[in-house]
């Protein structure tokens, strides 16, 4: 195998994200605005529903942007492994006729969804001054948490896109575990909602629901309750990152050991 940075590599790479990129939206009138529209229309929704209705958030600095925020992250890992879960056998008559690293295609629709997120997140921001919200100084720190959940993602999507080759009923499972883990990670609702301490110590094990709440707590307001509230505990949030290593780094030895038999299985 090439070296990860060769210049063939970084070529297809690069020409795999522009093909990516046009086939999502082909035919599609309004194109790549949907990539900002999806979110925009869930946030004022569930805005809606949740917040004006059930009165949901209300104690919370800022509720809008914690809900818009909190929707974009989640919307960043969906799409990024609802599209790489597809990605290989997508690729099928790409992979059987050129030896190209399998993992670059991977690679490719997670830089599609990096530029996704980073167009909501520019929404975020023209959200954020329209409602005269003064940003905190620790806001500099929400890439890590972007980051996280790329990480998270990443692994997550090696593991799916290889079990599909063989098992194409994957898809329907990970949609539904998808839905229950929106509601099972705290988007909506503040974890003050949760009485029951344990049950938050056990959501917060969740990466995504400890990297939304301190993408939150570092971004929007520093009331927000991170696992180290819950915990008690400062250094809590390695529990979480350490199952983000687990997922990075099984996804990454399952994928290597399935992508020998991609070819004869697509």
């Amino acid at each position: 195998m090439k070296h990860i940075y060769s210049k063939e590599n970084k070529a297809l790479l690069s020409e795999l994200v522009r093909t990516d990129f046009k086939l999502r939206y082909q035919g599609s009138v309004l194109g790549y605005a949907w990539s900002l529209l999806r979110p925009l229309f869930m946030f004022l929704i569930l805005y809606l529903v949740f917040a004006v209705l059930f009165k949901v958030g209300k104690t919370i600095p800022n509720y809008p942007i914690y809900l818009l925020l909190g929707i974009v992250l989640w919307t960043f890992f969906q799409e990024m492994t609802q599209q790489s879960l597809g990605a290989i056998v997508g690729r099928g008559d790409l992979i059987r006729k050129i030896m190209i690293p399998r993992w670059l295609i991977i690679v490719s629709v997670s830089i599609g969804a990096l530029i996704n997120l980073g167009l909501n997140l520019v929404v975020v921001m023209i959200f954020v001054a329209i409602s005269g919200m003064d940003l905190l100084r620790t806001s500099v720190w929400l890439p890590l948490y972007i980051i996280e959940i790329y990480v998270f993602a990443v692994g997550v999507s090696l593991i799916l896109s290889a079990l599909f080759v063989k098992y194409r009923d994957i898809s329907y499972i990970w949609e539904v575990l998808l839905q229950a883990g929106f509601y099972a990670t705290p988007i909506l609702y503040p974890m003050s909602l949760i009485s029951n301490i344990n049950i938050q110590k056990i959501i917060f094990l969740n990466p995504l629901a400890q990297a939304i709440q301190g993408a939150r707590n570092v971004f929007v307001t520093s009331s927000s309750t991170t696992i180290g509230n819950v915990w008690l505990n400062k250094f809590a949030f390695l529990i979480p990152l350490f199952i983000i290593f687990i997922f990075i780094a099984g996804g990454a030895i399952y994928f290597k050991k399935e992508s020998k038999y991609f070819a004869e299985n697509l």
